[in-house]
């Protein structure tokens, strides 16, 4: 029998984030939902400073940087992703002074940090939104957004037919009678960024947490900035088919990539390569690859990979076309399983195929986490850049029984357009076996954990033989090592059973049995590490189904 993995945790030493170039193109970064990762204070929400106590789990763990989900002052309309202001800190987070302390002791562990950037829109209790509806139509403010009169005979019907994402019209009448814009929930109006105004004022805050130290934005509906000249009617367009092949007047604009190259001439005024990373809803991945040009952003999100099911045609038609795409423009593949809002992947493969990324069933919990470890193993064993959602490390399923009256996401009481049920991946990660939210704080949590957390919690899983959490550790500890994984632009796909993967790159390869029973493939030397047990014998490995293995062919 192969045994996976050593039980240690890896250790970094304590260097700059200055040491590495080219750190991003094989990065491994990991995704904090800041209320829901650690509370420092005991009110119940997680926060800045609960962060920071956890910088060395975060260095232990072996990942490179941490991507921090918005903690900008917001009414929290939409959980933060509606910013009043984008040079202070939410309260409910801290300050100022925790955001430049975390930063630093980031640093210090070796870590880098990504902050989000929200540049579609702000919060309508943004002083400039505010101030555009007190002063009335024909203030210079209201030209900074999107207000237009309407139609019909006294005005009574919104500008165009274009919809919000969050269900119902895009438009919202104000008490003078003209209309503004918000592709997403009322109160985040979108920037006209077609006004010279908001370019001076974005590239300010970018300076502003330049100069404070991060190293690098995730922004925020990157393909969302620019709209098309006159706000057209979308007409006979489907406006959800965001992954089809029509490029929407509201989404994917050629306009938007001009702003990008302003920003990215900023970024390269800092030193310690500081990066971009575009959340891209695009309809093609070669349309994705238009953002990464080299005088463009450093990295986009492969959604298509994350919508991807647990099958070995469809995740290597995948592979192959990012890796194609990204090829020519010489930027990383990036590769991702979770994030803040879609459920879970240890919940999504243990449910038949076709539900989407919006899962409200448990399923095989069993048959999903055997999944999720063995495809995390294949995503790390894939040529570029990978992201890892907070508790992903731990197995944590979705929690998909949380009673409606404890619900927070804010899409869930709009009754209309996405379903609302994104609160099931935010649940605040356990720490500890025991305690009133296992180690999350002192004061319990924003939202409840189920009782099974506590055998998920890291202080059960560390140091055990077999756990997902140390399977983590160790895959991130042998990427780091091993001279083939990480950056690269290609692999080589070998023969293999059907319904399995199956590829070298160099002295490393890796074997992905997507099928539901166990396959006999060649031994191809010594194994690495495996999500599951593997028999080995007369140079035949024998693989479970749903089990990644990673082999050495070198010394």
């Amino acid at each position: 029998m192969s045994q996976q993995h050593s039980a240690a945790p890896a250790r970094h030493s304590a260097v700059t984030v200055a040491d590495r170039r080219d750190w991003w193109r094989d990065a491994v970064i990991y995704q904090v939902y800041p209320r829901s990762f650690a509370d420092s204070n005991g009110d119940g929400m997680g926060d800045l400073e609960g962060v920071r106590s956890r910088l060395p789990y975060l260095r232990d763990l072996g990942v490179d940087a941490v991507w921090l989900s918005p903690f900008y002052a917001s009414p929290q309309a939409d959980a933060g992703y509606d910013v009043a202001d984008y040079r202070a800190v939410d309260p409910m987070f801290g300050s100022l002074l925790d955001a430049d302390a975390l930063i630093r002791d980031a640093h210090a562990h070796g870590l880098r940090i990504i902050v989000d950037l929200v540049p579609n829109h702000s919060s309508d209790q943004h002083e400039w939104f505010k101030r555009a509806l007190a002063e009335g139509p024909g203030s210079p403010l209201r030209e900074r957004y999107h207000f237009r009169p309407g139609k019909g005979k006294n005005g009574e019907l919104p500008p165009n037919d274009w919809e919000s994402i969050f269900g119902g019209p895009a438009w919202t009448r104000v008490a003078d009678g003209e209309w503004y814009l918000h592709l997403f929930a009322p109160e985040q109006p979108d920037f006209n960024w077609n006004h010279p105004a908001v370019g001076d004022e974005f590239r300010s805050i970018l300076r502003f947490w330049l100069d404070m130290g991060v190293d690098g934005f995730r922004i925020d509906v990157a393909h969302g900035l620019v709209k098309a000249d006159g706000l057209p009617d979308l007409g006979a367009h489907d406006q959800l088919k965001l992954l089809g092949n029509d490029v929407m007047p509201f989404f994917d604009q050629d306009g938007v990539h001009e702003i990008y190259r302003q920003w990215r001439r900023i970024l390269d005024e800092y030193a310690g390569e500081r990066i971009f990373v575009a959340e891209a809803w695009t309809p093609t991945i070669e349309r994705t690859a238009h953002y990464v040009r080299p005088d463009e952003l450093h990295q986009a999100f492969n959604f298509q990979y994350l919508s991807a099911e647990w099958d070995a045609e469809e995740l290597r038609a995948v592979i192959d076309r990012t890796l194609e795409a990204m090829r020519p423009v010489g930027a990383p593949a990036t590769w991702v399983l979770s994030n803040h809002d879609v459920t879970r992947h240890a919940t999504r493969f243990a449910n038949p195929p076709g539900l989407g990324t919006q899962i409200r069933t448990a399923g095989d919990r069993e048959l999903g986490l055997r999944r999720a470890r063995a495809a995390t193993l294949l995503m790390l064993a894939l040529p570029g850049s990978a992201y890892v959602y907070q508790g992903e490390e731990l197995g944590l399923p979705d929690v998909v029984d949380l009673p409606d009256e404890v619900r927070q996401d804010p899409a869930y009481f709009r009754g209309a357009g996405q379903d609302g049920f994104r609160d099931g991946c935010r649940v605040p990660i356990p720490w500890t076996r025991e305690g009133s939210s296992y180690g999350f704080g002192s004061g319990g949590s924003w939202l409840p954990q189920p009782a099974e957390w506590a055998g998920l919690s890291v202080a059960a899983q560390t140091g055990v033989p077999g756990s997902t959490l140390e399977l983590y550790r160790a895959a991130l500890r042998a990427r780091r090592a091993h001279p083939d994984l990480g950056a690269g632009e290609a692999v080589e796909w070998l023969r293999a059973p059907e319904g399995v993967l199956a590829f070298r790159r160099g002295d490393f390869v890796c074997v992905a049995n997507t099928t539901g029973e166990s396959v006999t493939t060649p031994s191809y030397g010594r194994v690495l590490l495996t999500s599951g047990e593997v028999t080995e014998a007369d140079g035949e490995t024998k693989v479970p189904a749903d089990t990644t293995v990673w082999w050495t062919t070198g010394d």
